[in-house]
């Protein structure tokens, strides 16, 4: 049994943030403080202290900062499901303690992760036909939009979410064995020097299929995250940084075409460059979030005070706008800080890997949490047109909530061999 005192320090401040939270929503609406309001954020409190509790007995010799960040990202994501969704809140709850335990389980079962580099092209083929799976039997949980969900019944879930870790895994794999390779220049074009094709055309077929399929599907936020995800691990795994600037001329080019050609894309370039001819209609959901920021001032509303419920779907695509709203500049700085430290660890760990597989998968894992955060945060600050992403733990969605805890149970089955 190892005891894990810094963990253990650390993770009543997720508790008592999530608790507190609770009690002032149920203050907001009732005027006192009752046990079924305060219910939810029971059972998230006990299901951390078994997972802290299973890592104490087992001994785990992991990182004692991801379950408190983690944690804390994840309780103020159920105070704002249950603030913003009311009627969506328990699925929300229930998928936290699904992710929870998926995180557990890859953090403590497996003895390493060879099966992982060893598969890699199955994992990969699998990742792609289950989101091409979803051109002929794709759904939306609202029955209008792009069909992005697979699923019986009330049971669905988005296999792009899978397939971003699977296809880190695929080019962890491959960027390992051919590091060398991929690091040595052969050819040139232009000022760009490449190496071997060969060796370069299997990323290009796996990365380009996966790009296609989501454009195709109109998810153009996760095109967006699997590109700069792409970008990243090849410059971590060849340091070269002709690569990215390859990667952003095409990129541009990219950009200008799917411009040109999707309506709904140019809409929405369009809608960010000047919102506020369409405040009433096209733009409305940009130009709420703007005002919403703009009425949280420094402090806030205070939490179920202030009217992020006006902003469609603020509950999945503006929850950073709800933030700022209610719990103002300083909410919305802290919120940045903890997905800082969430990077930091992640990144960290990925510097103390035991292997160069191990090395990469680490820092791909961590890039898709921080790339993502960057996406979605941006686009709410009409910093960049707004993409359809969701804000890691707590943003509303099964889908991305069990796979960033799957993402965290495998950084942290990682840093056990650091």
């Amino acid at each position: 049994m190892r005891f894990r005192l810094r963990e253990l320090l650390l993770l009543p401040f997720p508790i008592l943030l999530t608790l507190m939270g609770f009690a002032l929503l149920s203050l907001a609406r009732t005027g006192e403080i009752t046990a079924a309001e305060l219910r939810p954020a029971l059972l998230f409190v006990a299901a951390l202290l078994i997972v802290y509790v299973a890592f104490t007995l087992r001994g785990f010799p992991g990182d004692q900062l991801l379950l408190p960040l983690v944690a804390t990202l994840t309780g103020l994501g159920l105070v704002l499901s249950y603030r913003l969704a009311p009627a969506l809140a328990s699925r929300q709850l229930n998928w936290v303690l699904l992710g929870l335990g998926v995180m557990l389980l890859v953090a403590l079962v497996p003895r390493d992760l060879r099966w992982l580099r060893r598969y890699r092209y199955t994992w990969a083929t699998i990742g792609l036909a289950l989101v091409a799976l979803t051109l002929i039997f794709g759904r939306h949980p609202s029955g209008r939009g792009p069909r992005l969900w697979l699923g019986v019944g009330p049971f669905l879930f988005q296999p792009s979410e899978l397939l971003k870790v699977l296809l880190v895994a695929f080019l962890a794999g491959y960027l390992d064995e051919k590091r060398e390779l991929l690091a040595r220049a052969t050819y040139r074009l232009g000022p760009l020097h490449l190496p071997p094709l060969p060796y370069l055309g299997p990323l290009l077929i796996m990365w380009g299929l996966s790009l296609l399929l989501l454009v195709w599907q109109q998810d153009l936020g996760a095109a967006l995250l699997f590109f700069g995800i792409f970008l990243a691990m090849l410059y971590i795994a060849s340091a070269r940084g002709s690569y990215v600037v390859g990667g952003l001329v095409l990129f541009s080019l990219g950009a200008l075409f799917i411009y040109v050609t999707f309506g709904h894309v140019k809409a929405r370039f369009d809608i960010w460059l000047n919102p506020w001819p369409g405040a009433r209609d096209a733009s409305f959901q940009i130009v709420q979030s703007l005002i919403a920021l703009a009425s949280g001032g420094v402090l806030g509303q205070g939490l179920g005070y202030g009217h992020p419920t006006v902003i469609p779907a603020v509950h999945t695509d503006f929850v950073f706008v709800a933030i700022g709203e209610e719990l103002g500049l300083v909410g919305a700085l802290a919120l940045v800080a903890l997905y800082a430290l969430l990077a930091h660890r992640g990144y960290r760990i990925a510097l103390s890997a035991a292997d160069g597989f191990e090395q990469l998968l680490a820092a791909g894992l961590t890039t898709i949490l921080t790339l993502q955060t960057l996406i979605i945060m941006a686009g709410n600050t009409r910093l960049t047109p707004l993409t359809g992403v969701t804000l890691p733990f707590v943003s509303y969605g099964g889908s991305s909530l069990v796979t960033g805890f799957l993402i965290v149970g495998l950084l942290l089955h990682t840093s056990r061999r650091s």
